[in-house]
């Protein structure tokens, strides 16, 4: 083994070292990078043969990994949008908000920018499924990032829905006299979410007997407007002996009164004024013979009157988001300040034969190569996909006491193979000087 020989696997030694120290030096740069996914050297010899005699002589290649697959530590988040991979899989995300070429991270550092879009501190887009009214997923396609969009919170707008159901829980006051009656208030929202106001009339017709009918609805805002006119009453009701609801019946519309189940009586309100459709709403009165809805006790009072009054309608006027859940399969849901709840996004969740094999972008993104194999979008919590955590982040997989190690490993590597060089040098010095 010559001198120039030493000297070049020196060289290589030097080499590999500074290559390792620049991986070291950039995992411990993102050790707090959120979805950073560090990186490792491997060291690789290679050997020169001169002849089949000679010693074999060589030196070393570095090469630097990052180890995408390694699953980092999940910790809590204040930002409702913050979400984390647990388990394999990658957010699909693209630095455009429409047509954009998608990339892949564990980068969950989502929130709403200026325009409603979920962005991450990187600057790129979260791109999902977006979904129908009823929940399920709009394209036709969901194999392909051609069936995603950006996700955008700002253009949902709350939807009225009409009273479809209306129950009613109270005490008619069992000592108050044949002839008596009494009026109660309910609110119903017609299909375009006006609210209107429906007076119910409750009179004392017989023991344990009454007489329930309704007024045409008026606005709630204004009693005089007549809104609508409501058909299906009057309804006669009648309690046990024990004050338990026992039967009703209902006119039929041609002035017979028709047995109904107290439970599930359906009156219409049609001609809404307002240029809605027609209703039709099913009045929960309670179960016979049960009392959990009217009842017949006694007031105690000197002037009997309606008691525990309490009326349940599932109707609302268009609402204003107030803000957005997601669930561990990420589906997102926005909730309005009427009280709904609706799906509108489901993000995916892409998976790889070998995520290792991915290559590395700008950031902590990725994008698909040969090596990794073709992307699979996945429901979260399906098969591979991991599922998502909302209000968490994953942390780097950069562990500090690791880093000082290799640090270490690799000061000493270099050290020794320094010192060869100037070894080697002044064995050169030495055969130069044997010239004079």
């Amino acid at each position: 083994m010559s001198i120039t020989s030493a000297m070049y696997s020196a060289m290589s030694g030097l080499t590999a070292q500074s290559k390792a120290l620049a991986s070291i030096s950039s995992n411990i740069a993102n050790s707090s990078t959120t979805g950073f996914k560090g990186t490792v050297t491997s060291f690789t010899s290679y050997i020169n043969k001169t002849s089949t005699i000679d010693e074999q002589v060589g030196g070393v290649i570095a090469s630097n990994s990052r180890s995408i697959s390694r699953q980092g530590e999940i910790q809590s988040s204040a930002t409702s949008t913050n979400m984390a991979v647990n388990g394999e899989g990658f957010f699909v995300v693209s630095g455009k908000s429409a047509n954009g070429e998608v990339a892949f991270t564990r980068n969950g550092s989502f929130s709403a920018d200026a325009s409603g879009y979920l962005k991450n501190d990187e600057g790129n887009y979260l791109y999902g499924w977006k979904l129908t009214d009823s929940g399920t997923v709009a394209a036709s396609n969901k194999t392909s990032t051609d069936s995603l969009e950006a996700i955008n919170l700002t253009s949902i707008k709350g939807t009225p829905k009409a009273t479809s159901t209306l129950g009613l829980e109270a005490n008619l006051p069992s000592d108050a006299e044949t002839g008596d009656s009494f009026t109660s208030d309910v609110e119903l929202f017609d299909a375009l979410g006006n609210s209107h106001s429906v007076t119910l009339t409750w009179e004392k017709t017989a023991d344990n007997t009454w007489s329930l009918n309704a007024s045409n609805p008026t606005k709630s805002s204004d009693a005089t407007a007549t809104t609508g006119t409501i058909a299906g009453f009057p309804l006669s009701i009648s309690f046990n002996s024990d004050g338990s609801l026992a039967s009703a019946t209902q006119d039929d519309g041609s002035g017979t009164m028709v047995s109904v189940d107290p439970a599930k009586v359906s009156f219409s309100v049609g001609g809404w004024t307002t240029g809605a459709t027609d209703s039709t709403v099913s009045l929960d009165l309670g179960t016979a013979a049960g009392t959990d809805g009217l009842t017949q006790y006694a007031s105690g009072d000197d002037t009997p009157s309606i008691g525990d009054w309490t009326s349940t309608q599932n109707g609302y006027a268009p609402g204003t988001l107030t803000g957005t859940t997601i669930d561990t399969s990420g589906v997102v849901r926005a909730t309005f300040d009427n009280g709904e709840t609706r799906a509108i996004y489901q993000i995916p969740i892409a998976t790889f034969a070998n995520a290792d094999g991915l290559d590395s972008d700008t950031g902590s993104t990725f994008t698909q190569t040969n090596e990794s194999g073709q992307y699979q979008l996945r429901t979260a919590g399906d098969g591979k996909a991991g599922e998502i955590a909302a209000g968490s982040l994953e942390s780097s997989t950069v562990e500090l006491t690791d880093e000082f190690s290799r640090m270490i490993t690799a000061q000493q590597a270099y050290s020794a193979a320094s010192k060869v060089v100037t070894t080697a040098q002044d064995m050169l010095d030495t055969l130069i000087a044997m010239k004079r």
